[in-house]
């Protein structure tokens, strides 16, 4: 849970220091709370499969992820940027192909637990950022933040499980470095379970058969993970780390005709888009990039309003009196110094040139003034990029 520490401390000056948002852990919801003992399981063998299968190595997508995930051993292994105010944004990705039809499992092991220090933090009295840990799907182009919007579903590392912005307190909390989470889609029309989403422990039923929301029925959904200062290992197949009690399918080992594989949306040349939106303040640039963005989901805002969204999306809370509201400049009042002070936007634009991705740049007086709309260019001089400007 989270709670708000109320009133200031005052410094060895007699001034007095920002409040602070202190995270507080739940204690283990009592058994009453839990699901009570799981049915006879419904769920059978899956039947030989003459069908040819996916041909391309299914992982992590590279494009489809927020801009701090750093993926290792062919996208197998899920790491984060974890300084510079890093620590305290959660990280989501989504996998390249996803389920249209049939039944499949993927799984994920935490292989790593971080308590990163924050030194400025501290000195305010609040503790180090936690843990997160999130499974699901969701379907392309939606946001990659389980439980943030109507269009997913899964479980997280508190026990809960969500259906779009649902949620409600289903089993004991993930452990790290031991147990194995399996996730089961079943999209079999002909299974007593169609349409229907269920978390594995260790190979072992952690939840009843939880239905996807309707808005999900018919889409094609896509793995997804969501992690903060935690490194995960996720598995797609072939082979299973903890088999189940009936014979499963994992994602890798699916009929090419039940999936769809995202490809990455490149120029011609093979050059990834940089768009720079040139307009006058308050004259609706931010309306345009908002249909522009619905229009291209696999371009990614570079701007210090999606800072301030990626934050409330992970869990931070603004301090209450915030004054400025602008979206070109919008005061933070996390109370956090590297997201505060502006350092995190340093960092992730430092990123961007980094990765092959397309970008959105808005910097709406930035990109007016022909000396900050240079130095802007310039982050991005690399052969792999396109610079666009859009007036």
């Amino acid at each position: 849970g989270k709670a708000e520490a109320d009133g200031s401390k005052a410094d060895a000056d007699g001034k007095a220091e920002p409040e602070v948002i202190v995270e507080m852990e739940e204690e283990e919801p009592p058994e009453a709370d839990m699901e009570p003992e799981a049915p006879k399981e419904l769920e059978e063998d899956a039947p030989a499969d003459s069908r040819p299968a996916v041909k391309s190595t299914v992982t992590a997508s590279s494009w489809d992820s927020t801009i701090n995930v750093a993926a290792s051993c062919g996208g197998k292994v899920l790491m984060a940027l974890s300084d510079g105010g890093f620590q305290y944004l959660a990280s989501g990705a989504r996998a390249n192909t996803g389920i249209k039809a049939g039944r499949y499992l993927y799984e994920v092991r935490i292989v790593e637990s971080r308590n990163p220090l924050d030194s400025t933090v501290k000195q305010q009295g609040n503790r180090s950022p936690r843990q997160i840990c999130s499974l699901g799907f969701s379907p392309a182009g939606s946001s990659l933040f389980l439980g943030e919007s109507d269009d997913n579903v899964g479980f997280d590392s508190e026990g809960a499980f969500f259906s779009g912005k649902t949620r409600s307190r289903l089993t004991g909390r993930f452990m790290p470095y031991a147990q194995v989470f399996g996730v089961l889609l079943n999209l079999d029309p002909k299974s007593p379970n169609a349409n229907t989403i269920s978390l594995f422990r260790d190979g072992v039923r952690a939840s009843h058969p939880k239905p996807i929301p309707e808005c999900l029925k018919g889409k094609v959904l896509f793995p997804t993970v969501n992690y903060k200062n935690m490194t995960l290992h996720c598995n797609f197949g072939p082979g299973v780390l903890a088999p189940l009690p009936f014979r499963c399918l994992t994602l890798q080992q699916a009929a090419a005709e039940d999936v769809e594989v995202a490809a990455p949306k490149v120029q011609p040349d093979g050059r990834c888009e940089v768009v720079f939106p040139v307009g006058l303040p308050d004259e609706g640039t931010f309306d345009w990039l908002d249909d522009f963005l619905k229009r291209n989901p696999d371009y990614v805002e570079l701007s210090s309003r999606s800072i301030l969204e990626w934050g409330l999306k992970s869990g931070l809370r603004r301090h209450s009196g915030h004054s400025r509201t602008c979206n070109d400049k919008p005061a933070m009042d996390f109370g956090i110094r590297d997201l505060d002070d502006g350092t995190i936007n340093k960092m992730i634009k430092c990123m961007a040139t980094v990765l092959q991705r397309n970008y959105v740049v808005m910097e709406v007086q930035k990109n007016l003034l022909a000396s900050e709309r240079k130095a802007l260019l310039a982050q991005f001089d690399g052969e792999g990029f396109r610079k666009v400007a859009v007036v």
